[in-house]
């Protein structure tokens, strides 16, 4: 049992991150033992380090992150290029301060250059639009987001509120002449929907925001089992030139152990029918470290996805959160899986790099299994605007829908204010009036009158 005694004002939740990237949270403790490694420092990225290098020294791999555990390296590495002379200062301040392995640091680098060599800057007035569907047809054995299984009656009652707030912040958004620059209509899954619904969403979306400056429209269409020609086609017409179609795994063992509720031959479908209505640029997502999975396993996904088209492909490492039916079965499992993730990831790397796919976007969230992190891979310069623009933070957001987090960005002070909708799909619908409200005095400075 490792013992951390911290003298300091640090909280000992900031240190358990980087902790939990060595060992299991049963392998260690915080205590004022004599026995236990003194932790003194007001600097949490100080304090950090000297636990890595306690850790690394006492013989237990260090993770290739080194310490850093936040969502967005990319944009960390931007920010410290801009403060260096050179790229090779910033690639060495990531592996020195940071104590990242020095192939990471590179990646990052890589994909900074490669993203800042199509993307840009952020026009004025722009931000990037999401509208969020929060159902699917069953919750997979993973998943912790915001997604329900729900009658037709109630995905209709969120349609209308959905609908309501749409109207009204693209209204206020053309008052304040701000456009979108890219619109992700996200979930949950979207298709969900029905056909009719798409078909007026999309119309409304045309109509209450000014579309002249778009240049990307996406639609995650995700689960192939709720995908229809006739779906794709009215998404198509509609200006949707960029849809996911995400199974996760192609191995249809492992789709029934997860609760996907669709099989092999549906993904392939769903690609066919996606090629064959002619949209640009077609996502697929897997998932490193599924259970009863090994590297052959992901790997035979990766190669089936390429076979079939897939213009970008992420693979995500898999994250066990709290919300999860997988933490109930084993609330161990991503420790477990850690090595094997590694393997997976590098496997999929090497495969996509040698098929001509370059990563161009990353990001990492808490309990990963093999403290890894997701990447975006794409070919063709296929990049995806909207994940390179809502992980490097230089552009509002505008989110719709129940769990949308807007951010209103300040370029003269570069900072982020947020404005939440509500989580529960429920709520928002009871609640809308007070949801544009939050827009209206949040996004645009405007007083609302109470009656």
């Amino acid at each position: 049992m490792y013992k951390f005694n911290i003298r300091g004002s640090i909280k000992k939740e900031l240190l358990a991150e980087l902790i939990n990237e060595f060992m299991e949270p049963s392998e260690y403790s915080f205590s004022c033992d004599e026995d236990a490694f003194e932790i003194e420092s007001e600097d949490i990225n100080e304090a950090k380090k000297i636990v890595f290098n306690l850790l690394a020294k006492a013989g237990l791999k260090p993770p290739s992150w080194g310490i850093l555990t936040g969502v967005r390296p990319v944009k960390l590495y931007g920010e410290l290029s801009e403060r260096c002379k050179n790229a090779n200062e910033a690639v060495a301040m990531l592996i020195e301060r940071y104590c990242l392995d020095g192939d990471k640091a590179r990646d990052i680098k890589n994909i900074y250059e490669y993203q800042t060599s199509f993307t840009g800057k952020p026009p004025e007035n722009s931000f990037g639009l999401y509208i969020g569907i929060p159902f699917c047809p069953t919750r997979c054995l993973y998943c912790s987001f915001t997604s329900n299984q729900v009658t037709t009656d109630e995905i209709a009652k969120y349609f209308e509120a959905l609908k309501k707030e749409i109207s009204s912040t693209g209204a206020m958004t053309k008052e304040a002449r701000q456009f979108p620059e890219s619109i992700y209509i996200g979930g949950g899954t979207p298709t969900t929907l029905t056909s009719e619904q798409l078909a007026e969403l999309i119309s409304l979306i045309h109509d209450s925001f000014d579309m002249s400056m778009l240049t990307e429209f996406t639609v995650e269409a995700g689960r192939p089992d709720t995908i229809t020609e006739k779906k794709l086609k009215v998404l198509k017409s509609g200006g949707t030139d960029r849809i996911s179609i995400n199974p996760q795994s192609t191995n249809g063992k492992t789709l029934r152990i997860i609760g996907r509720g669709h099989t092999p031959d549906d993904i392939k479908r769903a690609f066919y029918d996606a090629g064959k209505v002619g949209f640009s640029s077609i996502n697929a997502d897997v998932i490193a470290g599924l259970p009863g999975e090994g590297t052959s396993d992901l790997v035979n996904s990766v190669n089936e996805m390429i076979a079939l088209g897939a213009d970008n492909i992420t693979v995500h490492s898999l994250a066990v959160k709290r919300a999860s039916r997988l933490i109930d079965i084993d609330n161990a499992y991503h420790y477990k899986r850690g090595r094997a993730v590694t393997e997976m990831l590098a496997a999929s790397k090497e495969l996509l790099c040698s098929r001509g796919y370059r990563p161009y976007y990353l990001y990492r969230l808490k309990h990963m299994a093999g403290a890894g992190e997701n990447t975006g891979y794409c070919r063709d310069d296929k990049i995806c605007l909207y994940n390179v623009r809502i992980m490097d933070e230089h552009q509002s957001v505008i989110a719709l829908g129940s769990g949308g987090i807007s951010k209103r960005y300040y370029p003269a002070e570069n900072r982020l204010e947020r404005v939440a909708n509500v989580t529960d799909y429920k709520q928002y619908i009871d609640r809308i009036d007070e949801m544009t409200e939050r827009k209206a005095t949040g996004l645009f400075d405007r007083e609302v009158t109470q009656c």
